[in-house]
């Protein structure tokens, strides 16, 4: 059977047309098919071709046998492959020639994952081609792979290299707004006293948000290097999205930090709460073990067994001692409360 591997799209002036290509088994081009809105964002390999003085852009599903073979047989410089196929990566933008390497990092939104396990995509960009990879499904990349199938797409190389920072900044920004909610309604649990799990949330929260922060800001950087960068094929309606595309990073970043320092005030405020309820314990056995002190001294005193002790023959020594512990006590129960470490006393 024929695998199905690419996609070309062609652009012809204001007519846009599909024409799918098939690979046969030894690499050779089957009969063409024409077809309109085909969804091929499961191929290993896709390719999309401009006009006359465009670019072209290959994408490849390195999880896929045949992506990763068809990466090989691009013939890419050693340096690139390596950069395209590294199993980790940090965002980054190195110039190589007259290229770059770009690694962009996005949330990641398949299911049953979770957001701050960011997934990778790696592009080499030149003027006349665009070459990505990615090993796992990156939302923001089907994005712009849709519109480059309904004929929205980049027509510059650059400019696509805008279009996936946009793209990767509009799925994050929900995940981070998610995350400014979680610490409202902690927030507000701990003003309400209600602390049960709170710190187990505050915890994963914090943890969420500085997995998403380790990369936006490598990623600010990686974007605003590109836009800097004397590239003749990075133009002046270019570098506008570029920079756009970096603020809006750099906004996601200092949002996260935001998150991280609101958690850290939070959990302050469970600590000082706790640390309150803790003293307030401590003063009460304080005050009793105060108050029951002194009694316990005169008792203890009175209660050892030896000659001389004073009322031994008295009938009403046990009734003159306890009428004196009891005045004892209520001159220590004034004492407290005259200098406030019980009830509260009345400014005059």
């Amino acid at each position: 059977m024929i695998p199905e591997l690419m996609t070309h799209y062609r652009m012809g002036g204001a007519r846009k047309r599909w024409r799918a290509n098939f690979l046969d088994q030894k690499g050779k081009l089957a009969p063409k098919v024409e077809k309109t809105g085909a969804d091929m964002t499961t191929a290993a390999i896709r390719e999309w071709r401009g006009g006359p003085g465009g670019f072209r852009w290959r994408h490849f599903d390195l999880s896929q046998d045949e992506g990763r073979a068809g990466l090989q047989a691009v013939g890419l410089d050693g340096m690139v492959h390596l950069a395209l196929v590294a199993e980790e990566t940090r965002p980054r933008c190195t110039v190589h020639g007259d290229g770059v390497i770009i690694n962009l990092r996005g949330v990641n939104l398949n299911p049953g994952a979770e957001p701050e396990d960011m997934v990778s995509i790696r592009l080499w960009v030149t003027e006349r081609e665009v070459v990505s990879a990615q090993f796992r499904r990156l939302m923001a990349v089907s994005d712009v792979m849709e519109a480059m199938d309904r004929g929205g797409g980049a027509g510059r190389a650059a400019e696509l290299v805008a279009q996936l920072a946009l793209r990767l900044a509009d799925r994050a920004e929900p995940v981070v707004a998610a995350l400014n909610e979680d610490i409202d309604a902690l927030e507000n649990d701990v003003s309400e006293g209600a602390e049960a799990g709170v710190r187990a949330k505050l915890a994963d929260l914090r943890l969420r948000a500085t997995v998403l922060r380790r990369y936006m800001f490598p990623q600010r950087d990686a974007l605003s290097t590109l836009e800097i960068e004397a590239l003749g094929w990075v133009g002046p309606a270019d570098r506008p999205r570029l920079r756009e595309a970096t603020e809006r990073v750099t906004r996601l970043a200092e949002e996260l930090d935001a998150i991280r320092d609101r958690a850290g005030l939070v959990q302050e405020r469970i600590a000082d709460a706790r640390a309150e309820r803790m003293n307030r314990q401590m003063l009460v056995l304080s005050v009793v073990a105060a108050f029951f002190l002194p009694l316990g001294l005169l008792t203890g005193l009175l209660g050892i067994n030896v000659a001389g002790m004073p009322g031994t023959e008295t009938s009403w020594a046990f009734w003159a001692v306890s009428g004196l512990l009891v005045l004892l006590s209520g001159f220590q129960a004034w004492l407290f409360w005259w200098i406030g470490l019980i009830g509260r006393r009345h400014a005059k």
